[in-house]
């Protein structure tokens, strides 16, 4: 997959770079709004930070959605609502405050690409580990074979944390990407939803509380499988 890289910022983006490039992208970095329009293509996917030195990286992204549905991913270090709404208001797909991991923006990725690009018909469900499939273009869990049946916040929620199992998700990121970026109400939701999870997939997935911070979730071998 190639990814165009907009951001003004060396260390970042060259630290972003060297990630995603470790997980098999293809990444041109530009750190101007002019270079970003101007670059030839073609890729996949644009991270655009908004505080580029040439111009708004709104305004960029306006321009971008007005040329064609590319996904655009927002990395910036502007957290005021505003900035998010605008974004996604002018195109944007997805919005990623700064401080983030790579593995973070990969999985946001990874999720947009899901949006635009629907698996294809008869295309395998992902599996994790030897028990748990997980078909994400008719949304059915399955362990052993059998369906689960989950609530579609807790299906949300289970295809969200297994896009990068063993990543640490904050939950203002897991409130942002499964209920919505400008949430409102109590995160306790997120606790109920973690819990019935852990009850459905107890001895196949086990999802760790880190105390102030979020939810790791990992993939339970079957010991008996080797």
């Amino acid at each position: 997959m190639h990814v165009l890289l907009v951001e003004d910022d060396e260390p970042v983006a060259e630290s972003l770079r060297r990630g995603l490039k470790r997980y098999g992208f293809a990444v041109d970095w530009v750190s101007t709004g002019a270079d970003a329009l101007s670059h030839p293509g073609p890729y996949d996917v644009v991270l655009l930070d908004l505080g580029l030195p040439d111009t708004d990286g709104l305004d960029v992204c306006r321009a971008l959605r007005e040329r064609g549905g590319v996904p655009i991913i927002v990395i910036s270090a502007r957290s005021d609502e505003t900035d998010r709404v605008v974004g996604l208001e002018l195109g944007a797909d997805d919005y990623v405050s700064k401080p983030f991991g790579v593995r973070e923006v990969i999985a946001r990725i990874r999720a947009v690409m899901r949006r635009v690009q629907p698996r294809p018909a008869g295309a395998p469900a992902d599996r994790y580990g030897a028990r748990l499939t997980i078909d994400r273009k008719a949304a059915r869990v399955h362990v052993d074979g059998a369906e689960i049946a989950l609530a579609p916040k807790e299906y949300d929620l289970l295809a969200f944390l297994t896009e990068e199992p063993g990543a640490l998700m904050s939950r203002e990121q897991i409130m942002e990407a499964v209920w919505d970026a400008n949430w409102f109400g109590p995160t306790k939701t997120l606790d109920v939803h973690v819990a019935a999870l852990r009850r459905k997939f107890a001895g196949v997935v086990a999802i760790a509380a880190v105390r102030g911070v979020g939810f790791r979730l990992e993939i339970v071998e079957d010991a008996g499988a080797a």
